[in-house]
């Protein structure tokens, strides 16, 4: 394999990554948050390391986000593969998912230097048009319905041949090593459904289980019920 570019660099510890940063304060930086067991970075590792072969005048900073815990917390990173992008510590643009095309272009505006561009004006792509906005009444009629979709519904982060975060992963693992069926819903497509499971079943973190269109729980109830049989009692 031949040796990685001298401007790629995985990220060792959080004194190593501001280290690596502080050098020269002006350089675009990529930081690529990534898993191992995350399908998608695979192939997004390949495109940062061809991408840094591309510019080496950009820094390249791989970071395992769940190794390096404390780095993912300070930049709010909540799923893989996300990447930022920096010059020096001000925040040029954020992309979340493998979308490599919106990846090459941002590093090729940013890679320019300094312009007239404000910060994150050509990195966000542009959303798309909002539905009409629903009242509560609505949404909380929509996820009335999504959450008796099916017997078991997990709503995660991705789905479950390519979850984007460790507890997602963990919770889908562990419901089929029970051979539990489950439908899903990945909340990172849908803001208000994110927003809304949190409030209406007053639990703020993801993935959450529902059976029968009752909340159970989060990974840490799921296996508590399965080691004490609660789970199989309830899905009987």
């Amino acid at each position: 394999m031949a040796a990685a570019p001298t401007n790629f660099h995985e990220v060792q510890s959080a004194e190593h990554f501001q280290s690596l940063l502080s050098e020269d304060l002006t350089r675009v930086s990529l930081i690529n948050f990534w898993a191992p067991w995350a399908a998608p970075c695979k192939q997004m590792n390949e495109v940062v390391l061809e991408l840094a072969k591309k510019y080496p005048q950009v820094l390249v900073l791989q970071v395992e986000a769940e190794t390096q815990s404390d780095i993912s917390e300070s930049f709010e990173v909540e799923a893989v593969p996300t990447f930022v992008i920096l010059r020096g510590h001000t925040l040029l643009g954020r992309i979340s998912g493998a979308d490599a095309p919106a990846l090459a272009d941002a590093i090729a505006t940013h890679a320019r230097g300094p312009s007239s561009v404000n910060p994150q004006s050509q990195i966000d792509r542009a959303p798309a048009a909002p539905p009409a906005q629903e009242s509560p009444e609505e949404l909380n009629a929509r996820l009335h319905k999504l959450m008796n979709q099916d017997t078991v519904m997990l709503f995660m982060k991705g789905n479950p041949d390519q979850p984007r975060c460790g507890f997602s992963r963990r919770i889908v693992d562990l419901l089929r090593t029970q051979g539990v069926v489950f439908s899903s819903f990945d909340i990172l497509s849908d803001e208000d459904v994110r927003s809304g499971l949190k409030v209406l079943n007053n639990w703020p973190t993801f993935p959450q289980l529902i059976v029968k269109g009752e909340f159970v729980g989060g990974l840490d109830v799921v296996k508590e019920m399965v080691d004490n049989g609660e789970l199989k009692e309830l899905l009987a």
